[in-house]
């Protein structure tokens, strides 16, 4: 095996181990938050005789169905992909890595990963929040105090101005995230182009020299 295919099935094992983390992520991440959303669609006690904006139930029913749909879409790519994943990578022979199909079905593992670990987050802390709604807005304001707002919307009104910073610190950070790994996987595809180039002139060099060599023997019995 030359220099050069050895760096390419390198690399190829390298996005094979990338591609199981990510899916593994996704897995881990999207049956953990769809559950929670489950739990709180199944366990939040409505009040009857409080007239609920109907936005608000609207709102909070859409983000729990899309909630629970885009993790278990990113649930199913990962369980999906990940076991043909898993049976090349416990197979120790480097040549079984072109049998993996994580480079066919690249596209499918970003977008699992893209949906559990952006799009479901932020869908998330926006159930958070309508929920806070839901939970707290029934409650009546105290008629001893003289309050207009009851306790159960300042509780609402709390909730959401913690959560909408957050969001958007974490929209910030997604953000920076991508971009830093999109410039760190461009640097590196700079840097194996680099290697694999300095590798073929190597072995063109080393495939020269033994064709000269081999010209020059037989030269040497017949002088």
């Amino acid at each position: 095996m030359s220099l050069s295919e050895h760096s390419l099935q390198a690399l190829s094992w390298r996005k094979l181990y990338l591609s199981r983390a990510k899916l593994k992520a996704s897995s881990r991440t999207s049956a953990l938050l769809s559950g929670f959303a489950m739990v709180a669609m199944v366990e939040v006690q409505l009040d009857n005789s409080y007239p609920y904006p109907p936005a608000l139930l609207i709102a909070f029913s859409a983000c729990t169905t899309v909630l629970v749909a885009v993790h278990l879409f990113a649930l199913m790519v990962s369980t999906c992909i990940l076991p043909n994943i898993e049976a090349v990578s416990n197979v120790h022979n480097l040549n079984s890595v072109k049998e993996s199909p994580h480079e066919r079905m690249h596209r499918h593992i970003e977008l699992a990963w893209a949906f559990s670990t952006v799009i479901g987050t932020l869908l998330f802390l926006a159930e958070v929040v309508l929920l806070c709604w839901v939970k707290f807005l029934p409650i009546k304001p105290d008629r001893s105090s003289n309050n207009t707002v009851s306790s159960g919307v300042a509780a609402a009104i709390t909730s959401t101005s913690i959560m909408v910073p957050f969001g958007l610190v974490f929209i910030v950070f997604a953000v920076h995230f991508y971009r830093s790994l999109v410039s760190h996987k461009t640097d590196r595809q700079f840097q194996e182009l680099e290697e694999l180039s300095n590798l073929t002139r190597l072995q063109n060099e080393l495939d020269n020299r033994g064709e000269a060599s081999m010209l020059q023997s037989p030269s040497s019995h017949f002088p």
